[in-house]
């Protein structure tokens, strides 16, 4: 039946005048976040953060590995709040002390310039939490990765939790179940799970992060049988029984300094470097197809790997008047010192 043509032009029309929302909800909270946040109030915010994360590329290869992280350890524990980049002061206990991020986060003196760079341009304006999230996603693709609109408008918490940073970050040495128990935790999937660790395509390990896949990895004297051996003995070189503890090895050692899909191929050759990463290829069927497909199909991990920074990035953030806008990243306004 042919529909009247006064009808259609109506239909069109609601369409044309409807408010377009880019906006996302947040995980956990009642607001919004979108990308246009700062359009009006700090119209060159991103375009800052963009230039001073390619100049530290230029002298650091490894910073945009460590940004990620600092923004995936930020978002895992009480949500993306900036609580990641507290110092003790007070009554609050920084969580750079947590297992997962002594002597090896990083990156917290470039956040800094960061934040002072913007309160030069727009004090008070932008907070240390999206400054993280810009930052994650100019690292994936000043490296070769996807881009993606950051959903904007976090606030930045009066607090940090000590024991969060370590019982909620995943582990090198967790079990499949517990990592995705952990995921799971903040609203994210076993989807997420996969793609998320394929930001172990760039960055670095610690020794004390795989040695037990060297050496005993069940309690029994032996290697992990799901690490290739040859490049074990490799490993054992640089990563001895005892000692050694900080020496750092590629997460992907095909192409450690590019954002790419290389990560997965080295898991079906069994040369992921963690235990963490390993499991997602032999313990569970659903993430080996995942793992295959991405291995295969590098721009459906890039796809897939946007969206889920998009939905790791909305872990219960502060809005509207919760938290405030930190004026100097590792301190909360008006701290005792």
């Amino acid at each position: 039946m042919a529909v009247p043509l006064n009808i259609l032009i109506v239909a069109v029309s609601l369409i044309a005048l409807s408010p377009l929302c880019l906006c996302s909800k947040a995980y956990g909270s009642g607001g919004y976040l979108f990308p246009q946040f700062y359009d009006h109030s700090c119209p060159k915010a991103q375009e800052i953060v963009k230039s001073i994360v390619a100049k530290a590329f230029a002298q650091d290869p490894r910073m945009p590995a460590s940004l990620l992280r600092l923004h995936f350890h930020d978002c895992f524990v009480k949500g993306c709040d900036a609580s990641i980049l507290l110092d003790n002061s007070g009554t609050i206990i920084s969580e750079k002390r947590s297992n997962p991020n002594r002597n090896s986060a990083r990156g917290f003196e470039l956040i800094e310039e960061i934040k002072h760079a913007l309160e030069q341009e727009c004090p008070e304006t932008v907070s240390c939490a999206d400054i993280l999230a810009i930052a994650a996603r100019d690292s994936t693709v000043i490296t070769g990765g996807p881009h993606w609109e950051v959903p904007l408008g976090r606030r930045d918490a009066r607090g940090a939790s000590l024991s969060g940073s370590n019982n909620d970050i995943p582990a090198p040495n967790n079990t499949f179940q517990t990592i995705l128990t952990k995921f799971k935790r903040q609203g994210l999937n076993l989807v997420d799970l996969v793609s998320l660790s394929g930001s172990h395509t760039i960055g670095n390990s610690r020794c004390t992060s795989f040695r037990q896949r060297l050496y005993n990895q069940s309690g029994n004297g032996k290697p992990d049988q799901t690490l290739n051996q040859y490049y074990a003995s490799v490993l054992r070189k640089q990563c001895p029984r005892s000692g050694g503890d900080q020496n750092l090895f590629f997460l992907d050692f095909a192409t450690p300094f590019k954002f790419d899909n290389h990560y997965f191929k080295n898991l079906i050759m069994y040369k992921g470097l963690l235990s963490s990463d390993e499991v997602l290829f032999t313990k569970n069927k659903e993430s080996r197809e995942l793992v295959k497909l991405y291995a295969e199909n590098e721009e459906a991990f890039f796809e897939q790997f946007a969206k889920s920074m998009v939905k790791m990035g909305n872990i219960s953030p502060l809005t509207g008047g919760e938290g405030e806008i930190r004026r100097i990243c590792r301190r909360v306004n008006h701290a005792p010192y």
